[in-house]
């Protein structure tokens, strides 16, 4: 069975594989294609294209974006990018001055509670363009004021962390139509992690398909078999292509493998297959 995994994250972003690294490794475990998907940013994309020519690996050129509900966020992948989407750019340019305003705050609430780090430490750790809370918590782990990742979110940077501040971020429809008007096939990211009342993830998936959403990531490394099939029937439901990918970043995700997720996650390229179909079917480019 050939596999591909349409879900990733680089050094660009949160992952710690260089896009390089990242297509080298897909090769390695044989993988057919790879959807490079960093938040906020495209950066890594052209390594990661050169890389994949190397390797004999298909990029699908991506990126996924945080989006704000009264639920919290939904996150949108884009897949299919053009090379040069400037009016994307012109957003994520945006959105990741956001961040940096928010890593700032972090720091600060971080600094007042006694913690030694520094916005020069983070941005040191940081490798790519899109920094964020990953690289805040590889500091405080250096410095020993946690044991894990698990536990500093828990302590200070997740939601009910001491130091947390909420992120500012798109409304779900304006990135559905941002991405939707570049021509990228537009997948709803693990829809299943987010919790909310019967029918409300339903009626999201029926407004953003009106913006242009037309998929749905039914394969994730934290889906269960009982979420996939969840998954598969919203997106008949709504006629949505299927998508799939491990969410891989690395060591920042030490268990989560590329490809195999923690172990069971099987992507075909018959997903991909279809969603070209899907494209073609759409007169856009694959």
């Amino acid at each position: 069975m050939k596999l591909v995994d349409l879900h990733t994250h680089t050094t660009a972003s949160d992952g710690t594989d260089s896009p390089a690294l990242l297509m080298a490794k897909a090769a390695q475990v044989g993988l057919e294609a790879v959807a490079v998907t960093d938040h906020d940013t495209l950066s890594g994309l052209d390594e990661a294209a050169d890389a994949g020519s190397e390797y004999g690996v298909e990029l699908i050129r991506g990126c996924e974006i945080s989006t704000g509900t009264e639920l919290g966020e939904l996150h949108i992948l884009g897949l299919w990018l053009p090379e040069n989407p400037e009016p994307l750019q012109e957003k994520l340019a945006f959105l990741r001055l956001k961040r940096a305003e928010r890593n700032e705050g972090i720091v600060r609430k971080l600094q007042d509670l006694g913690l030694d780090i520094t916005m020069e430490e983070v941005l040191a750790t940081a490798t790519g363009e899109s920094v964020g809370r990953p690289h805040i918590a590889e500091v405080l782990l250096r410095k020993g004021y946690a044991k894990n990742s698990r536990e500093v979110f828990k302590e200070y940077l997740g939601c009910h962390g001491k130091a947390y501040l909420p992120k500012e971020v798109l409304e779900p429809e304006e990135s559905v139509r941002l991405l939707a008007d570049l021509g990228a096939t537009v997948s709803l990211a693990h829809p299943m992690l987010w919790k909310g009342p019967s029918g409300w993830l339903d009626t999201q998936v029926a407004r953003l398909k009106d913006c242009g959403l037309n998929a749905i990531e039914a394969w994730h490394s934290e889906h269960s078999e009982a979420d996939v099939r969840a998954c598969l029937a919203l997106a008949k439901r709504f006629d949505l292509g299927i998508s799939g990918g491990s969410d891989y970043h690395g060591e920042n995700k030490p268990f989560i493998c590329l490809g195999k997720g923690y172990g069971k996650l099987r992507v075909g390229m018959d997903v991909l297959e279809s969603l070209r179909q899907r494209r073609m079917a759409a007169g856009l480019p694959v």
